[in-house]
């Protein structure tokens, strides 16, 4: 597994958002993947993870599995999670995302899952990402923490 670049300002990502939840990503060229512990202040319900901070990690996931089958940073167009069971703080969980498909470079499509490290599921995902326009990659790659070259093709 190889560490994929960081953002210094992304809720997820950012090394310097102070509310953020600094995570890092690793790639094995096709699966993207994090571990999460969630704190008390993620909850919704009494000792339930809010499902909206579910839905953007698998989101951001889904993210960088596009930028890493496709070379391209996308935003999210359409976002669907399926709940199956609750997230408990402090529960270590492990978020993977990959690419299904890319609509000749106009829609990605991702898929996500988000398990305990029993194994059993807590939540799916699945995602339709446009690509970002290639004049505003370069922006986007003032904001890296580490080398991006390898993942965005047009840097």
């Amino acid at each position: 597994m190889k560490e994929l670049p960081h953002t210094h300002s992304c809720f997820v990502c950012g090394e310097s958002n102070p509310i953020g939840l600094k995570l890092r990503f690793e790639t094995d060229g096709r699966i993207v993947q994090t571990r999460f512990v969630a704190r008390p202040e993620h909850v919704g319900f009494k000792q339930t993870v809010h499902g909206g901070l579910i839905a953007t990690l698998l989101d951001e996931m889904m993210v960088w599995a596009c930028a890493v089958g496709t070379k391209r940073f996308a935003f999210c167009a359409e976002l669907n999670v399926r709940f199956q069971n609750p997230l408990r703080p402090g529960e270590q969980v492990l978020a993977t995302a990959e690419l299904v498909a890319n609509r000749r470079g106009k829609i990605f499509e991702a898929k996500g899952e988000l398990r305990t490290q029993a194994g059993d599921l807590l939540a799916t995902s699945t995602g339709k990402y446009l690509p970002i326009k290639e004049e505003l990659t370069a922006q986007l790659a003032e904001d890296f923490v580490g080398d991006a070259k390898w993942v965005i093709s047009n840097q």
